[in-house]
């Protein structure tokens, strides 16, 4: 199948050089020494996306066939120093809790199988975490400073799927919300009327599907706008961009 497989682009097998082999030792060993670099300056500059970059770090070891190359006792040590008396998570230890590092905790807590050691350092944590992440900004729209975003609703509902906590929010509400900013061509901008995005397009569909209302969205106009994601020239050519007339950008292509 060709890679760049599409609207107006065949699908056959293609006659061109195979595909390149994925080192996958070398992945796993950079992934290990992110950690180990703490002489160098970009370390200290990259505090605030510590948290973070552990879930990917995980999430991308698990793909590659490694769940275990991180140690698990130091992943649960540092995750539960970022935990906060109320329940909400910060970036690191110290930083202030805020719905995006408290998603990404309880997703490293259900990569490791770790909610029991929780349990036994934070009494009643699941549950403190979980009105955290179900009242930290009041309706499940916004942060908790007022700015509002899609991808607090999708986070909130993430971390209380995870926690089996759903009944902690009105569910419904951040449906009608979410639906409230989807646009003419069938995505999403991150407030209603916003500029659609692929990134808000993500977050809105992960929140409606583990809302089980995926039939509020227009799947035919949505399909047709993850389409014309694809750039079609340049040295680009094959990759995908979050929204019209920008370059292509591997976030957006997961």
């Amino acid at each position: 199948m060709s890679p760049v497989a599409g609207p107006g682009r065949g699908g056959a097998l293609s006659s061109g050089p195979s595909p390149q082999q994925l080192h996958t030792n070398a992945h796993i060993r950079y992934i290990q020494t992110l950690d180990k670099r703490h002489d160098e300056f970009e370390c200290w500059l990259t505090e605030h996306l510590r948290l973070n970059g552990l879930y990917w770090g995980l999430t991308a070891l698990h793909l590659l066939g490694k769940p275990d190359a991180l140690p698990r006792t130091e992943v649960l040590e540092f995750v539960l120093s970022c935990l906060h008396e109320l329940g909400g998570m910060g970036a690191a230890p110290g930083h202030d809790a805020h719905m995006l590092y408290t998603v990404s905790e309880v997703q490293i807590l259900a990569l490791v199988d770790g909610f029991e050691e929780l349990e036994a350092r934070v009494p009643a944590g699941k549950e403190k975490i979980a009105k955290a992440a179900g009242s930290g900004y009041g309706d499940v729209l916004r942060h908790q400073y007022g700015e509002p975003d899609t991808r607090f609703p999708y986070g909130a509902l993430n971390a209380l799927s995870l926690l089996g906590r759903l009944d902690l929010v009105d569910v419904p509400h951040a449906v009608t919300y979410i639906e409230s900013c989807a646009n003419l061509d069938g995505a999403y901008g991150n407030s209603p009327g916003a500029e659609s995005h692929s990134g808000q397009l993500f977050t809105c569909l992960a929140a409606l599907s583990i809302a089980d209302r995926l039939d509020t969205a227009d799947m035919e106009h949505l399909a047709g706008w993850l389409s014309e994601r694809q750039v079609s020239e340049g040295e680009g050519k094959g990759g995908l961009n979050g929204r019209p007339e920008k370059k292509e950008d591997v976030c957006v292509e997961r």
